[in-house]
């Protein structure tokens, strides 16, 4: 049994939470506009999750996840055309805390779960190279701590509450999505109304 193309995620999916985006007028001090964007972010990692969940359970072959990865997530982080220019950069702050849901799911798909340390040290080291401008290696320390909250470990987003804001802290921000969708990998609904 084939997955039918398109079951993860959707090009016109992602754009109806654009065009949602585009005709509110955002603010990210209110309520209901943090939850769209929540939503927004969330609706993304669940499809994550599920991708991964398709691997863990034989649905569909590593190659196979990887490449239903790499179709979302060239969805997902393609450039967005927002006039609002707060709009746009807050989008932009959800692509990029995605970045991380993505990078952990394709460690856990290669890779495996790291083992050298426990989640919190991972989300250090992050920061760590984050402070010397070593952005690769950062990315690298935060996929590995999302490996092990797909694998069950739990991240306490306190440990970012030290965090100078920055990507790290994004990328933080995509992990907690990360798990929430882990744990509960329930679809958002477009049409959900605040």
């Amino acid at each position: 049994m084939s997955t039918p193309p398109e079951a993860y995620y959707s090009e016109e999916r992602w754009q109806n939470w654009i065009d949602r985006l585009r005709d509110e007028e955002i603010d990210p001090e209110d309520e209901d506009s943090a939850r769209l964007l929540l939503n927004l972010q969330d609706d993304a990692a669940i499809a994550v999750a599920k991708i991964v969940n398709a691997a863990e359970d034989g649905h569909l072959e590593q190659e196979e996840a990887l490449e239903e990865l790499v179709d979302v997530r060239d969805i997902v982080l393609a450039d967005v055309e927002v006039e609002d220019e707060e709009t746009a950069f807050l989008i932009d702050g959800v692509q990029t805390s995605l970045v991380c849901v993505f990078a952990a799911a394709e460690e856990y798909l290669v890779r495996g779960v790291p083992e050298e340390a426990a989640l919190p040290e991972y989300v250090r080291a992050a920061a760590d190279a984050e402070a010397e401008e070593d952005f690769d290696a950062a990315l690298s320390y935060c996929a590995q701590a999302g490996a092990r909250i797909i694998d069950g470990d739990d991240l306490d987003v306190s440990v970012a509450e030290d965090i100078e804001y920055g990507l790290v802290a994004e990328w933080i921000n995509g992990l907690d999505s990360l798990q929430s969708a882990v744990r509960d990998p329930e679809v958002i609904e477009e049409e959900e109304e605040g």
